[in-house]
């Protein structure tokens, strides 16, 4: 069976996660990526045969539907790139596999359709417009303090709190200079605990795989500084989160949802990735959760039923966990880091994955592009895995020299 697998950058998710999963399943795969040598560079030392690598403008369905129809005939076509699901979905539909709607899909990845398509169907009216390049931000009057964020954004690059107009207009000409051209989205700000909800879906039902509770930078940047595992977020919540990804439309496949629960217990959604979580959470969840994760999304796409019992067996897992990475603060050349590292004390399983390599230089960005690394711990007790996460740290340096 050929799984045709989209990719930009051969992330951890790929190489540790869904082509060692690919390879037990028994398929062949071909990656379809904008720039081939990185990915067949990362592939080369992988402890099975290296999947084939084809060039081609992943961006463009079309082209990607020409390329697949005239190599093999697919069986999956996938993708867990933010930046991939309409077209991904849209291939994957023309040639009759399983495919996520490809307007759900539309609708994650825009954020001011989002917020227009979940105020149509009544499930939650949040302030938000959008701010086409070389609009003037004068012509809003949004509630302060308010959010500014690229409309395709990701990885909180260029998301940040404003506290008036003045300040608007000046974030706004700031994002917009370094993104020419890009439409902003300038929302109501949703104060609250920061939660995320992990789902999985096979077109017939969807379960819920657990969250996490998400500890930010302080403002005005949102930073993911910790992530700490949930088995199951209160009933009523999930409720609430479900039901709003019902009227967007996400079905089949990996969700990463992320919202706030408010005082009056609404819970409200933040944004919504249909892919399975990243930053190496994803790795984590699946020894949390004790399940052959990468498996169990790639049969999704190969038109499978997952096991009934999933969500059950999830919420049940006793395993707790941290993701912690390690940010940059300033600008520089990283001159000392740790390398890969994996451990197991005490019951704790800990693992480190360098995110830069020693000698690269970087801007300070204010946003997840300065993880320098990521630490996750796994284990049975939370203050166990959070002490073996501190021990990590104090036990290794990471110097940037400006």
């Amino acid at each position: 069976m050929r799984l045709y697998l989209l990719a930009l950058n051969p992330t951890d998710s790929v190489t540790a996660g869904f082509l060692p999963a690919a390879a037990r399943l028994g398929l062949d795969v071909t990656v379809l990526t904008d720039h081939a040598e990185p990915h067949q560079k990362a592939y080369a030392g992988l402890p099975f045969a290296a999947p084939e690598v084809l060039e081609c403008d992943v961006r463009d369905f079309r082209a990607v539907i020409s390329l697949v129809s005239r190599h093999h005939a697919p069986d999956a076509v996938f993708s867990n790139s933010d930046h991939l699901q309409t077209e991904t979905a849209l291939a994957a539909e023309y040639f009759g596999l399983p495919a996520k709607d490809w307007k759900a899909a539309l609708r994650a990845k825009d954020k001011g359709q989002l917020r227009r398509h979940l105020a149509l169907t009544g499930q939650d009216a949040v302030w938000s417009a959008e701010l086409a390049s070389g609009q003037d931000p004068a012509e809003l009057e949004p509630p302060f303090p308010c959010v500014v964020k690229p409309r395709e954004g990701v990885a909180s690059e260029d998301v940040t709190l404003v506290a008036d107009a003045a300040e608007l207009a000046r974030r706004c000409r700031e994002i917009q200079h370094r993104r020419a051209g890009a439409t902003l989205v300038v929302e109501e700000f949703l104060d609250g605990p920061l939660c995320t909800l992990e789902t999985l879906g096979d077109g017939r039902r969807r379960h819920v795989l657990g969250g996490f509770r998400t500890q930010l930078s302080l403002p005005p940047d949102f930073i993911e500084e910790v992530l700490e595992f949930v088995p199951a977020h209160p009933t009523e919540v999930v409720a609430q989160v479900l039901a709003q990804l019902d009227a967007l439309g996400i079905g089949l496949g990996a969700c990463h949802t992320e919202f706030v629960v408010q005082p009056d217990g609404r819970a409200r959604i933040i944004e919504v990735n249909y892919r399975a979580i990243g930053d190496q959470c994803d790795l984590m969840l699946a020894e949390i959760l004790g399940v052959p994760l990468f498996e169990h999304i790639l049969a999704t796409h190969l038109g499978r039923e997952l096991p009934a019992d999933l969500g059950a067996q999830c919420a049940a897992t006793p395993r707790r966990a941290r993701n912690e990475p390690v940010c940059a603060d300033r600008a520089g050349l990283l001159t000392a880091a740790p390398g890969p590292s994996d451990e197991e004390r005490d019951g704790v399983r800990l693992a480190y994955r360098p995110l830069r390599r020693l000698g690269e230089r970087h801007e300070h960005y204010r946003t997840n592009r300065d993880y320098l690394g990521v630490i996750w711990a796994v284990g049975a007790d939370q203050e166990a895995v959070d002490a073996a996460v501190a021990r990590f740290r104090a036990a290794n340096r990471w110097e940037i020299t400006p």
